[in-house]
């Protein structure tokens, strides 16, 4: 049942980092939730995967490009991992299971059309906090399911490397 997903591994890599790009836009456009600095950063981990996974696919089709098969996967796999990191430190923060950057201290959440206009008005706005939650669903924030989602990913990128060490 996975096969035809490892299979097709650089291109599921890249339409799950586009899928979750979307997704966080989407929160934000829609649901009104600002970013907040890690935010940002996991969302970064997901432009690298996106440009590792495109990068990969051309690569891989090219004459020798088979032998990179593998080695894309295991790239993929790690930043998965980072992204999984990133994502736990986030959530670790939002819980004060330990403290987050100092640039992200708490602030009171997302940003109103108020705030908006306040600081068209030159007001000083603060940054949503990485501190808090905005947002959870089934005891985890939008950073903890994607903690939990990359480390579903990440090992379906070992799974694609193992198999394709296979058809060597």
């Amino acid at each position: 049942m996975l096969n035809p997903l490892l299979e097709r591994w650089r291109l599921c890599a890249v339409l799950i980092a586009a899928g979750m790009l979307a997704t966080a836009h989407a929160f934000e456009t829609f649901g009104g939730l600002a970013p907040c600095t890690l935010c940002l950063r996991q969302r970064e981990v997901y432009w690298a995967i996106l440009t590792l996974g495109l990068i990969a696919m051309i690569v891989v089709r090219m004459p020798g490009g088979p032998r990179w098969r593998g080695l894309t996967c295991w790239g993929l796999a790690a930043l998965f991992v980072l992204s999984c990191a990133v994502a736990a430190y986030h959530a670790g923060a939002e819980w004060k299971f330990w403290p987050g950057p100092q640039a992200c201290a708490s602030s009171g959440g997302g940003v109103s059309a108020a705030d908006m206009a306040a600081f068209l008005d030159g007001a000083k706005v603060k940054a949503p906090a990485c501190d808090e939650a905005p947002w959870v669903l089934a005891g985890l924030s939008m950073a903890g399911w994607n903690a939990a989602l990359s480390l579903v990913f990440a090992g379906l990128s070992i799974a694609a490397a193992i198999r394709e060490r296979g058809k060597l």
